[in-house]
């Protein structure tokens, strides 16, 4: 399928198409009235031209002169023009040398009829006029070829002027129609790029004020969306900071007894026992999802008001691997350090979260690696699980994303605020985050973050 082009290049096409039309037109207007013009002169001139020799002629051949030939020698105004007369069984000639057949036989037979005749023809490889007219009382023929090399030299230079101008104009209206279609379509370029960035999680993105008529309204209102979305996101936010802030008195008093509990279980037979365990489990499970909802409402409240500093992913990784992972776990660094500017406990918390979602949903990470690549830095996780489906790998990044539903990877025993955490924070430092087929099996987690300058 053959891509289609955008609209910017279908209008410069389009203007340029009718710059070439209209140009076209008025060439070949021009070239006809040009040309018929000069033409009708120049015919004019060697007919008036031919009816003056004709007459000298005539006196010559009607008192037998000897001066004849010498006559017809004179009558030549060029060297590359040429007189025939066909005077009874013999042509006489004077000036250029031309085979007396390239005149065309109804040509002399017209003239011999009585009726001047003229045609356009080409003598020797040089263009001419052939001008024919009887002689009186029949006594021949009188043909002068007349050259038009100057006259067919100013028609290939107006025609290739012509043509040029045609060209020209056509990629003059390619250019004009790409620089207005570039000004008429900008305030849609800044309109898409606004929307993007909102899309991205940039609330604060705006439209700049317009004076046009017919796009001030446009802008407004997308501002005005743009605002109250902004407002009922922050109002979320808040809502969920308060209702997280005030849960942390009571889970604190499930959390401390839980652990009073848990120091007891073994005292306690059987069914009770267990209870008690998925008590406790759930207790930590309900401890970890406030934590997380408290955070990432935080987040949302916060915009990107964090104090970036230089930070060396290969580090992190390495203080992560340490406190989470075991000792079998292949860690890989590419030298040197990589660096990027950022928070160190929101990167710390994307790689905590990442790691621990490889444990709880995909057996755990068998892999972590630091790469350098194209301005950026790689961060990779490796599980050794089923790996994601293609149709899920967007929504694992969604706030309650459950683990049984986001391709069978394990129980559902996370909160889901945990991949979500990862992608916001990975926004927050205008990177990007994705899931990807492991080689080999399972599913590869990729954070890219831009690299710091050195």
């Amino acid at each position: 399928m053959v891509p289609r082009l955008s609209l910017r290049w279908r209008v410069a096409a389009a203007l340029g198409l009718g710059s070439v039309l209209v140009t076209s037109l008025l060439a070949i207007a021009t070239w006809n009235l040009a040309s018929d013009y000069m033409l009708r002169q120049r015919v004019q001139a060697t007919t008036r031209q031919a009816e003056v020799n004709l007459r000298l002629v005539e006196e010559a051949v009607r008192t037998n002169s000897d001066g004849l030939t010498e006559l017809l020698t004179g009558l030549t105004t060029n060297p590359d023009s040429t007189i025939m007369l066909f005077h009874g069984n013999e042509v006489l000639t004077s000036g250029r040398q031309v085979d007396p057949a390239v005149v065309p036989p109804d040509l002399i037979v017209m003239a011999r009829d009585g009726t001047p005749a003229r045609q356009r023809l080409r003598a020797d490889g040089i263009p001419v006029i052939a001008v024919a007219q009887s002689l009186a009382d029949g006594q021949g023929v009188y043909v002068e070829l007349f050259q038009l090399v100057q006259l067919d030299r100013t028609f290939r230079f107006l025609s290739g002027l012509l043509i040029a101008g045609t060209v020209l104009s056509g990629m003059i209206g390619v250019g004009l129609g790409s620089w207005a279609s570039r000004r008429a379509l900008r305030p849609l370029t800044e309109l898409t790029a606004a929307a993007s960035r909102i899309a991205g999680g940039d609330l604060k993105a705006r439209l700049p004020s317009q004076r046009d008529p017919d796009l001030g309204p446009l802008a407004s209102t997308f501002n005005t969306t743009a605002d109250a979305l902004e407002q009922r996101v922050l109002r979320d936010a808040r809502f969920a900071g308060d209702v997280s802030h005030e849960l942390r008195s009571p889970l604190t008093t499930m959390v401390n007894a839980a652990a009073v509990l848990r120091r007891r279980q073994a005292e306690l037979p059987g069914t009770a026992g267990k209870a008690l365990g998925l008590l406790t489990s759930e207790v930590d499970r309900f401890a970890r999802m406030v934590v997380d909802l408290m955070e990432i409402s935080r987040a949302d409240q916060d915009g990107d008001k964090a104090d970036f500093e230089p930070l060396d992913v290969g580090g992190l990784v390495h203080g992560a691997a340490g406190s989470r992972l075991s000792q079998d776990v292949e860690i890989v660094v590419e030298p040197p350090p990589p660096l990027v500017l950022g928070d160190r406990r929101r990167l710390d918390r994307v790689i905590g979260n990442l790691i621990e979602n490889a444990e709880q949903h995909a057996g755990g990470a068998v892999r972590l690696a630091v790469l350098h690549q194209d301005g950026s830095v790689r961060l990779e996780v490796d599980d050794a699980g089923p790996g994601v489906p293609r149709d899920m790998r967007s929504q694992v990044f969604e706030r309650f994303t459950r683990g049984a539903r986001a391709g069978s990877r394990g129980a559902d025993t996370g909160s889901g605020l945990g991949l979500a955490l990862v992608a916001e924070h990975v926004r927050r430092h205008h990177g990007k985050v994705w899931v990807e087929d492991r080689p080999g099996g399972g599913a590869r987690f990729v954070v890219e973050l831009p690299e710091a300058l050195s």
